[in-house]
């Protein structure tokens, strides 16, 4: 082994104590980088948090790599712009490519809000475009030196892209793990297995919860979606923009042209889902082995009777003309804003209707409260009764669950030294830290907003 180890500083300043917001700073071998620099979700896309300034001196940082393009993985990039940040941003060019529209999407949401309540919008797409041209793409597998570190991208098999940080010093490693994927994936290859890590800093959304198998999934959304049809009803669909909207396209395409349930008319009723849909199609290389066959033998997989997408705003409003039964896939995923919101206006008070939740949903957002039961909910200063059934299938999650990520630490090797356990609640993060402990005999540490710890590395 290699005799130049040192003490290097790993800071916690995102996505520590809570799931949003990741943001973390390593200073080894002679560079300072960061791993993501998202934005903090909760009831609104600007609040206190995203403002503050960044607890480190952006102009100090040599490089940021990103894991993948959520939100809360890329959101504050344009703002570290802003502060000074003048070196390179890594990742795959999915991720570039998808977080180009994210990032757009979220400087137009931003100067709406700002012009509404007259404030200074976090940044504008003047931003976003300075942040694109330091950008900079690598594939996976590929060795990137910065100072004294080797840093390569492994497949996260999280969303189209994803990847999970792997840096190598002086003969140790550490990961990053971005978001995992629940694999296998309907679309995505599988996690990367790892091997050798000395330190991880891991993810634990579902740190505390097993999601319904995956066969399972396909049969509860076929379930809902005849019980909807047959009370003759609208499904409303809140969807992630990346991953979900695709997943649930590709499992509706198939149960349409199989037949398996009625042809009602399915609308994707999200500009930015439709884009990324469209980033999907340019980027099929990243597919596993069995959609890429599905493709080859001829299926367009996003494709099918009665889909429509509904990009222009007129077509949108349009939707509420078309007789139920109905389909509607709409953003955003946690109905913390975007047109979900217009649909779930007109539906929710209908007990012929269902509204269904596919994802993950963040404290404080709307989405947490409907699937807590909540029997009102206030949408654009409006009452709404709730009175639509509300179902969930965590199935579709694009995490790993507790037992699977569990699983994931057993096989990164025998030399694991330390587990840092981020991007989680804080029950989720005990629980998932205990299991760890109890299961793998492993030396757990859940840090702190702030935290700045020290590893021989």
């Amino acid at each position: 082994m290699a005799n130049n180890l040192q003490t290097a500083k790993l800071g916690f300043y995102g996505a520590a104590g809570g799931v949003t917001g990741s943001n973390h700073l390593l200073e080894a071998g002679g560079v300072r980088i960061l791993i993501d620099c998202g934005l903090f979700q909760g009831v609104k896309i600007c609040d206190d948090k995203n403002k503050n300034p960044f607890p480190y001196d952006p102009r100090a940082i040599d490089a940021l790599f990103v894991t993948h393009a959520h939100l809360d993985h890329v959101g504050r990039i344009p703002k570290l712009i802003n502060e000074g940040f003048r070196g390179i941003i890594y990742s795959t060019p999915p991720t570039r490519a998808i977080a180009a529209l994210i990032l757009e999407d979220s400087a137009r949401v931003m100067g709406y809000e700002a012009k509404k309540d007259n404030h200074e919008p976090l940044y504008r797409e003047e931003a976003v475009q300075r942040t694109l041209e330091q950008w900079k793409t690598t594939p996976y597998h590929h060795d990137i030196k910065l100072g004294e570190l080797s840093i390569r991208l492994r497949d996260a098999g999280h969303i189209l892209g994803s990847a999970m940080i792997e840096i190598v010093h002086g003969g140790k490693k550490i990961v990053f793990s971005g978001d995992l994927g629940n694999s296998p994936s309907l679309i995505l290859p599988d996690t990367d297995a790892l091997a050798d890590v000395d330190y991880l800093v891991t993810e634990a959304v579902y740190g505390n919860k097993v999601h319904e198998d995956q066969k399972n999934r396909t049969e509860l959304l076929q379930g809902v979606i005849e019980d909807t049809i047959k009370r003759k009803g609208v499904l409303m669909i809140p969807v992630f923009a990346i991953e979900r909207t695709q997943d649930l396209l590709l499992e509706l395409n198939d149960m349409v042209e199989k037949n398996r349930i009625p042809h009602v008319p399915v609308f994707v009723d999200s500009p930015l889902a439709i884009k990324v849909t469209r980033v999907f199609h340019d980027n099929a290389s990243y597919f596993n082995d069995e959609v890429a066959a599905q493709i080859k033998g001829g299926d367009d997989i996003f494709k099918f009777a009665r889909l429509r997408f509904t990009e222009r705003t007129e077509d949108s409003i349009a939707i509420k003309d078309v007789p139920a039964p109905k389909i509607i896939l709409a953003g955003s995923g946690m109905s913390n804003g975007g047109r979900i919101l217009h649909h779930e206006r007109n539906y929710l008070g209908d007990a012929n209707n269902t509204l269904l939740l596919v994802g993950y949903q963040a404290v404080g957002t709307m989405g947490r409260a409907l699937e807590e039961g909540a029997k009102t909910v206030n949408i654009m200063d409006q009452d709404i009764p709730v009175r639509a059934k509300i179902v969930t299938i965590g199935g579709y999650s694009a995490h790993k669950d507790v037992d699977a990520l569990v699983e994931f630490v057993a096989n990164v090797g025998d030399n694991l030294k330390k587990v840092f356990v981020v991007h989680a609640e804080p029950g989720a993060a005990m629980f998932f830290a205990q299991r760890v402990r109890d299961y793998l005999s492993r030396d757990v540490v859940i840090p702190r907003e702030g935290e700045v710890v020290e590893i021989e590395f």
